[in-house]
């Protein structure tokens, strides 16, 4: 496969010119396609009327909008009729609840010994966002805590990796259940500071800062210089569109150096990849960490639910050499039996096929005058300096949901300062503490519809999209700080536009 990254200089990003889309079955673009396609994505300056084609977010694969919670969890529009039971299997492989081994029902043994959910859509509820507990005593199944310490090295040929090492007891995640007989890891406590602040027009709003603590560690002490990290349950929808971009195309929009003056510098998230050996292009996880669906599927079977695969054959999960007894538990890997694992190969593809083709939504009341007017202020903000609007995808063989689509996430898939306010202090790879992956927003406007609630960012402390934006900092602090001093009616054009997506 031709390299798509060719054009790059190498000093744009270091690493950048070496990586590609092997991950994908790529049919290489001709130069007319590429200038089509250049055309195409090109910002707009008529603010009168939609866009052609803007209606549908995800091109063909976009999907008509359910009006319940199942709005998520709907199959690419453009799917041909016999790859659907593979979407269904998966689906049912998704909502699968596990059980700890031994057990009588070896298809769905093996949980833990330690976990977070009994199954994914036990955090992706209804394929949608999570939130932290509303009340003390509330589960935080759809939100945990990451955790490191400094030290380690850097993988192979990524440069401008910060290395850090799991804790050396607790590992790299705080496991809050356990299977009988262990004492779960501990449990995340969350204390709430309100803020308020007052915008131009003289609207108080009121922001929530939260502080994080464990109580109830089931292993001793942690590690004196422990960093911690909370993480709710991202939405699944467009996942396969977006893994479907071409390396190059994200490249191109970084500016590390800030050369444009603009004073957004986005930079590239580069990983090791588990499956392909290599460095790759991060673009999931909410500080850009995997490369690829299957990865992050595979990931999360081990860290939140202790299920070992082909990609992460550990049966004992996230448990770490001191935790002896979690390791020495019986685990649901036999000889013979769904690979020697305990989530074959082909659940692993079925999980990865269903999650690459949850659909994104129609966007709603595209043309209505206050939508188009909060589109403008969008644009003229510059918050298009990090949500980008529009792509074109791969054209790719054997996957016709995601292949040649124009599509809408508004998102770069870069990673961004977004300010002391929103920093965990805690890099991972090579984000920062205050780096962050622009999170795509199509399908925003519809997440109390789908989860029940508003909670916003990467732990859930905004209750709006107002509170959101607010909290925004570092490479966005100009554009909140635009936001703050805006007209009512345009800030409230904006919200309408937000809820559109």
């Amino acid at each position: 496969m031709p390299d798509p990254d060719s054009h790059i200089p190498e000093d744009r990003d270091p690493g950048a010119g070496s990586l590609d889309d092997r991950h994908l079955p790529v049919i290489a673009r001709t130069k007319a396609e590429t200038a089509r396609i250049a055309r195409v994505i090109a910002p707009t300056t008529d603010f009168t009327r939609p866009e052609g084609f803007e209606l549908m977010q995800g091109g063909a694969a976009t999907v008509r909008v359910r009006p319940n919670a199942d709005a998520f969890s709907i199959l690419s529009g453009n799917m041909p009729f016999e790859r659907e039971m593979d979407f269904k299997l998966g689906n049912a492989l998704f909502r699968k609840t596990w059980v700890s081994a031994p057990s009588s029902t070896k298809a769905s043994d093996g949980l833990g010994p330690l976990y977070n959910a009994r199954g994914c859509q036990d955090c992706h509820l209804k394929d949608g966002r999570g939130h932290p507990p509303a009340t003390p005593d509330e589960a935080r199944v759809s939100m945990f805590l990451r955790l490191s310490v400094p030290g380690g090295e850097a993988p192979p040929g990524i440069s401008e990796w910060i290395a850090t090492l799991p804790d050396p007891v607790y590992g790299g995640q705080l496991q809050d259940f356990a299977v009988p007989g262990l004492p779960a890891e501990g449990r995340m406590d969350i204390a709430w500071t309100e803020t308020p602040v007052t915008l131009a027009d003289g609207l108080t709003v009121s922001l929530r800062k939260p502080g994080y603590t464990i109580s109830n560690p089931g292993f001793g002490a942690f590690h004196k210089d422990l960093m911690i990290s909370p993480r709710i349950a991202p939405q699944m929808i467009g996942l396969g569109l977006l893994e479907a971009i071409p390396a190059a195309d994200i490249i191109a929009l970084a500016d590390p150096d800030d050369a444009d003056g603009d004073g957004i510098s986005g930079r590239i998230s580069i990983v090791p990849s588990q499956e392909f050996a290599v460095p790759m292009l991060g673009r999931f996880g909410l500080k850009a960490g995997t490369p690829t669906i299957r990865q992050q599927s595979a990931d999360a079977f081990s860290g939140d639910m202790g299920l070992s695969t082909v990609l992460v054959p550990d049966p004992w999960g996230d448990c770490t050499p001191a935790q002896t007894a979690c390791r020495e538990s019986p685990h649901g890997q036999e000889p013979g039996v769904r690979d020697g694992l305990e989530v074959d190969g082909q659940s692993l593809d079925l999980v990865t096929f269903y999650a690459r083709n949850l659909a994104v939504p129609e966007r709603r009341n595209i043309d209505s005058p206050r939508v188009l007017r909060g589109k403008e202020v969008f644009y003229g903000l510059n918050c298009v300096g990090c949500h980008n609007p529009k792509f074109v995808t791969h054209r790719l063989k054997d996957q016709p949901e995601q292949s040649f689509q124009l599509i809408w996430p508004y998102t770069d898939l870069l990673l961004h300062d977004m300010g002391e306010g929103l920093a965990d202090d805690r890099p991972e790879g090579r984000a920062t503490g205050r780096e962050w992956r622009t999170p795509p927003l199509w399908g925003i406007g519809l997440t109390e519809q789908v989860s029940g609630h508003t909670n916003f960012l990467h732990d859930g402390r905004a209750r709006s999209l107002l509170e959101a934006v607010l909290w925004h900092g570092g490479e966005a602090g100009a554009q909140r700080d635009a936001v703050i001093a805006l007209p009512t009616e345009d800030r409230e054009a904006l919200i309408a536009f937000l809820e559109s997506l």
